[in-house]
């Protein structure tokens, strides 16, 4: 039980005396994992039932997710009002192409269980109307805060064929730097990329299947365009945070949802984290050492030695079939059919700390955050870096294709 311990601090003590009849004593859920930390910095309430001091009162649990960023690319100011002055907080963000569990995955990680009804989820996954005509769902960013302060960030579809679509069949009038809507489509994905590998300590990258050497080349291209980390002169007064001219950069986690039983296979894992540290040798992102699946406790015969390029990749697969292409999926044996448990449980349990990962010069608070957040999205937008790589992919696009034949006959572009 907690009881309270001085003015701020809550201490976990035996409870005497109890009878054994008595079990109405509140327990901790089994899902509460280290995304949901137990909100250790909340002051106890007042004596004799008096209410909560303005500046005392425990955040409003939020309900649905709300915009950050709205479909326009605009920022909104709605998520202020749930944030506090405290610096206890982890900020998570997810990427992916365009239907492959993102929304679902970060609802599942924030505060739904996969047994819940999805129409439930406090981030809406797609409609089977939207599947079928190959829609997309989420749109901008979207924005949810645990009360156990941890921020999660659902974006729109990376490179997204419907965005793309959407544009060409609604004749919508692009900005003048952006000439082609698919120019336009992928510098808005750059933009929402490099804000999430600045303004969070941990951005997962959700792919369906094993995998798109096109998206390793787009996450390059995000590290190398995303903005510098300002100077602590810039930032809110407060605690030293990064060294002095030193760059910041996320941790970045590689999922793979919807996986097929021969993945699970040691050899094959072995081979997925050794593609995966070569494709990111030479990034800044920190995408080793965060966490492990080895530590879920699915491979009991495996040696922690056995993946030497150990990478942070994890594996889910898919928690609503029994058969995948009419072989047995990975949950139809009975001892294995907990592994989405088990292993999101892991996930979860794997965040760092973010006390030892600050996002800029100064310790941030989570209304220090949203402002510095509201300012690199600016920045992003007026970004001179951005507009010259559009400017380039424009007038590459727009260059003549002269088609050369190679040494077996077969014509290739030039």
């Amino acid at each position: 039980m907690w009881v309270p311990r001085g003015k701020t601090s809550l201490v976990p003590v035996e409870i005497e005396n109890m009878s054994p009849e008595n079990t109405e004593m509140p327990v901790r859920s089994v899902q509460d994992h280290s995304f949901r930390r137990p909100p250790s910095y909340w002051p106890n309430p007042l004596e004799n039932g008096c209410d909560w001091p303005d500046q005392a009162r425990p955040p409003e649990k939020m309900k649905h997710s709300i915009k950050l960023v709205d479909d326009q690319m605009n920022w909104c100011e709605s998520a202020m009002e749930y944030l506090r002055d405290q610096t206890d907080m982890l900020v998570v963000g997810v990427i992916g192409l365009q239907g492959t569990g993102k929304s679902t995955i970060m609802s599942l990680l924030s505060a739904n269980a996969p047994e819940e009804d999805q129409r439930g989820y406090v981030f809406r996954a797609q409609t089977q109307e939207i599947k079928e005509r190959g829609g997309n769902q989420s749109t901008g960013i979207d924005f949810y805060i645990t009360q156990e302060r941890v921020i999660f960030l659902d974006t729109q579809p990376i490179l997204s064929p419907s965005i793309l679509d959407h544009l060409i069949n609604n004749d919508r009038k692009l900005a003048p730097e952006y000439k082609l809507p698919h120019t336009y489509v992928e510098m808005q994905s750059l933009q929402i990329t490099a804000f999430l590998f600045t303004v969070c300590h941990v951005v997962i990258v959700i792919q369906d299947w094993f995998t798109d050497i096109n998206l390793y080349r787009f996450l390059q291209t995000a590290e190398m365009l995303k903005p510098s980390t300002p100077s602590a002169s810039h930032d809110s007064t407060g605690s030293s945070g990064t060294e002095e001219g030193s760059e910041y950069y996320p941790h970045i986690v590689f999922l793979q949802n919807k996986s097929i039983r021969d993945e699970f296979c040691p050899r094959n894992l072995k081979n997925m984290h050794m593609a995966v540290d070569k494709l990111m040798a030479h990034s800044h992102l920190k995408y080793k050492g965060t966490l492990s699946m080895l530590d879920c406790n699915i491979f009991p015969g495996l040696d922690r030695d056995y993946l030497e390029t150990e990478v942070n990749m994890f594996l889910l697969p898919r928690a609503n079939q029994s058969r995948v292409r009419g072989r047995p999926s990975l949950l139809s044996p009975p001892g294995l059919q907990r592994t989405p448990h088990l292993l999101l449980s892991g996930l979860q349990a794997s965040q760092p700390n973010p006390v030892h990962v600050p996002l800029s010069h100064t310790i941030l608070t989570e209304k220090n955050w949203f402002h510095y957040a509201a300012r690199i999205w600016d920045g992003v937008k007026k970004s001179s870096a951005l507009s010259e790589y559009s400017r380039l992919q424009a007038k590459q696009h727009c260059q003549p294709v002269v088609m050369n034949t190679g040494g077996n006959g077969c014509p290739f572009p030039t």
